[in-house]
């Protein structure tokens, strides 16, 4: 008997290498703290997404580029263990991306100085346009050049595929971009950048999905917010709106939950199930990835999210 295929996720994005330095605070301007540790993990919004739809059961696809200094080549062959196919990663001449983190009290601060992700070209995607062809779901992402994930879009769009675009970190995109993703997926601080309003105080929950609505009226099809430990919420194309609380957990490093959420959703809706399903599935994946220190290193795996959600 043949096995079932697996649902094939295509991800457009950065891949870094992170220095994470544990700190007793966030330094002021001007002032200087003593670390308590560095250590250093595999990152970028774009490998750490694919890290987790690999994790949680999809078949993934990474275009994207790595530089020919030290980290290069030990960011493909972390990649490839985990069995997301390199086939569409190109090596530039110089630095890799990197990506220094400062975590404090569980919450991060991050700069990210792009190297070879910064190379990744239209024509890079172009040229690897056979492996969106096969994928399901193409996810994308804004640390790579804007007309990089211009051309993501397009292309997937040609090819009929379904497409997620992560507009992280916040950054000012046509509106054109938002007819061509099916799934646009701010948190409130990119939502409140999009639109150019600030966010809403009095009811929260109103502010919040007249934000989403005016982000439709701009172009958008289903509109998904992060909403950190309170969960997600979505408002889909037809005007219907959902929410998915958030799960309690003890946390240890927020560093890639975002990435995890977007790679568990991308995973469970190229899957087939139902985007109210493949929302909460995404949040119980991320509530747990922040139980683990590191972007990658603190994705679950199918097995460890399933046995969690049970108990």
């Amino acid at each position: 008997m043949s096995q079932p295929r697996r649902p094939v996720v295509a991800v457009v994005g950065s891949i870094n290498m992170d220095f994470v330095v544990q700190s007793s605070k966030f330094p002021l301007p001007g002032e200087t703290v003593l670390g308590g540790s560095i250590e250093y993990f595999p990152g970028g919004k774009g490998a750490n997404q694919a890290v987790a739809a690999a994790r949680l059961g999809a078949q993934v696809t990474m275009i994207g580029a790595v530089g020919s200094d030290v980290f290069g080549g030990k960011l493909l062959s972390i990649l490839e263990a985990e069995g997301i196919s390199t086939e569409g990663v190109r090596e530039t001449q110089g630095a890799s991306g990197i990506a220094s983190i400062i975590v404090s009290s569980g919450e991060n601060a991050i700069i990210v100085v792009p190297g070879a992700n910064g190379e990744l070209s239209p024509e890079d995607v172009e040229a690897n346009s056979g492996l969106i062809e096969k994928a399901d779901i193409v996810l994308v992402q804004l640390e790579i050049p804007l007309p990089t994930v211009e051309a993501a879009l397009k292309i997937a769009k040609r090819m009929g595929k379904k497409t997620i675009l992560n507009p992280a970190p916040a950054a000012a995109f046509p509106n054109e971009w938002l007819q061509l993703a099916d799934i646009v997926t701010p948190n409130e601080t990119e939502l409140a950048a999009l639109i150019e309003a600030e966010p809403g105080t009095d009811d929260a929950a109103a502010a919040l999905q007249t934000a989403m609505r005016a982000l439709q009226d701009r172009g958008a099809n289903a509109v998904l917010i992060t909403l950190g430990a309170n969960g997600a919420a979505m408002l889909t194309s037809d005007g219907e709106y959902i929410q998915v609380p958030g799960r309690k957990v003890d946390v240890v490093d927020t560093t890639g939950a975002g990435d995890c959420f977007h790679g568990a959703l991308a995973a469970a809706w190229a899957s087939g199930q139902p985007l109210p399903e493949a929302l909460a599935f995404a949040i119980g994946a991320s509530a747990l990835s922040v139980t683990k220190a590191g972007a990658q290193t603190g994705m679950p795996t199918r097995q460890e999210l399933d046995a969690w959600t049970q108990n």
